[in-house]
């Protein structure tokens, strides 16, 4: 079952059903205890009737027992003999005893004349009438046949005393074929209105389901023709509602503008990638087939710069391309002043000394990360610092809102502020001509920037006073 909309209307369905059942027989057996406890209510009045009659005296020929069909009695004695039953009981079980032929034990006082004389003439005499049982009667379930016609009952036991003393058990019962219809009849009520409202319920939820999805069938077909052509420009239709699809579609959307913008920065970057390497390749080329064809007029010097200049270039487009592939920066702890005096002492051939000012003792910061590429990034800014400065280039290594702060200053023309996030980009400079002749590709701000994020920090460029531009590369603490 693929469908979410066949799987949502089956679960609603599933779920449906089970309420049904359970309220369906909730439902019943509340029916049944009320209907039951009915029933034992007119049983326990027939049996209280005819325990009265006892406790009258009445003989047990004499007794009334009503309509012996709805209401059965039998009369037992203390030993579980029978007294009396009503007219045509042919047989019965629940009471505790199923016989149904009287067992006559001793006969009750008689009543008339002579019991009213012998009263008021002695009271001493004995009772002039028994008692009921005031107790709650015991009710039980069972069965009895009158008249040929069997039956289930619900029976209900009071106890009497006769005027003579003697204790009599009354099992009068009450039919329960009217809680026996009446349940029959709510039970097939909810056989069949079951199905009829589960196939309503699947219905309804189908069609509830394919509507609110045919929003994502949209986003779907779109998503499909924009894998066909390829032109990620398309963008899924958004839904006027604010529900989760509405914000899926727009997620979807934001999903495709990101993804054509690193697309497009690919290309670029392969494009640019492209152009920056065809320069010293065609140089080298031309010089190696110079040399070829006159020896007398190789010039190993540009040969080599070319090569430098060239292996310089792959190197940074191999660690943009790591960069890109999500290469996670190492875990070893630096210390960030010696990392920026080792890098400023390797570098002698500078046009311009580079002044380093950090704390007393290297200040005691640490910073953590690959050592490899936070020398890069410090080296990166050094060479962009030396290529703009006039005559003063300034490192400054300080603590700076929990973390290390490496300020590298100039005092060059600085840079433009509405060009201050355009020079992070790849293949950007801001002097095309003077950036190719002294061999740069735009490429060291950009990686510098890359390599600062993945390791926590930031990369930002400000006026350095004056004259000049102040790059700040900010690395949180190790501690």
């Amino acid at each position: 079952m693929r469908s979410v909309r066949a799987r949502a209307a089956l679960g609603a369905t599933v779920v449906v059903a089970l309420a049904l059942a359970v309220a369906g027989l909730a439902v019943l057996l509340v029916l049944r205890a009320n209907l039951t406890d009915q029933a034992g209510l007119q049983a326990e009045v027939a049996a209280r009737e005819v325990a009265g009659q006892l406790a009258l005296g009445v003989a047990y020929d004499e007794l009334k027992t009503g309509d012996e069909e709805d209401h059965p009695v039998q009369v037992t004695d203390e030993d579980g003999r029978v007294a009396a039953v009503s007219k045509d009981l042919e047989a019965i079980s629940g009471t505790g005893t199923d016989r149904v032929a009287p067992q006559r034990p001793p006969a009750p006082a008689a009543t008339g004349d002579d019991d009213e004389e012998r009263d008021d003439d002695d009271a001493t005499v004995g009772p002039a009438r028994g008692e009921v049982s005031t107790d709650d009667p015991e009710f039980t379930n069972g069965t009895a046949t009158v008249d040929g016609d069997r039956a289930d009952y619900r029976f209900a036991s009071v106890e009497a005393t006769t005027p003579a003393g003697l204790t009599l058990t009354v099992h009068a019962g009450a039919a329960l074929a009217a809680e026996q219809r009446a349940v029959g009849s709510v039970r097939g009520a909810m056989l069949t209105g079951l199905p009829v409202v589960l196939l309503v319920v699947a219905g309804v939820t189908w069609l509830v389901t394919r509507r609110a999805l045919r929003p994502v069938e949209g986003i779907r077909r779109e998503m499909a023709a924009i894998t066909a052509s390829e032109d990620l420009s398309r963008r899924v239709p958004e839904p006027g509602s604010r529900d989760e699809i509405a914000r899926l579609a727009r997620t979807t959307n934001e999903t495709l503008t990101a993804l054509e913008a690193s697309v497009e920065r690919q290309r670029r970057f392969v494009a640019d990638a492209s152009h920056e390497l065809r320069s010293p390749i065609a140089s080298l080329r031309t010089q190696l087939e110079v040399g070829a064809a006159h020896p007398e007029l190789l010039d190993v010097t540009g040969a080599v710069a070319d090569t430098v200049r060239l292996q310089a270039l792959t190197a940074d487009l191999l660690l943009l391309a790591r960069l890109d592939a999500g290469e996670r920066p190492g875990g070893a702890v630096l210390d960030p002043g010696a990392l920026v005096r080792e890098e400023v002492s390797q570098r002698t051939g500078d046009r311009i000394p580079v002044t380093v000012s950090v704390p007393e003792g290297g200040g005691g910061f640490e910073v953590t990360g690959s050592r490899a590429q936070l020398a890069r990034v410090i080296g990166n800014l050094l060479d962009n610092a030396e290529r703009h400065a006039r005559a003063a280039v300034t490192v400054v290594v300080r603590a700076e809102s929990g973390g290390v702060a490496i300020e590298v200053t100039d005092d060059g023309d600085g840079v433009p502020g509405a060009e201050r996030e355009r020079i992070f980009e790849r293949f950007v400079r801001l002097d095309d001509a003077r950036g190719r002749d002294e061999g740069g590709a735009g490429l060291g701000l950009a990686i510098a920037r890359d390599v600062a994020v993945r390791h926590g920090g930031r990369l930002t460029v400000a006026d350095a006073g004056e004259r000049g531009a102040r790059f700040a590369l900010w690395l949180p603490d190790a501690r």
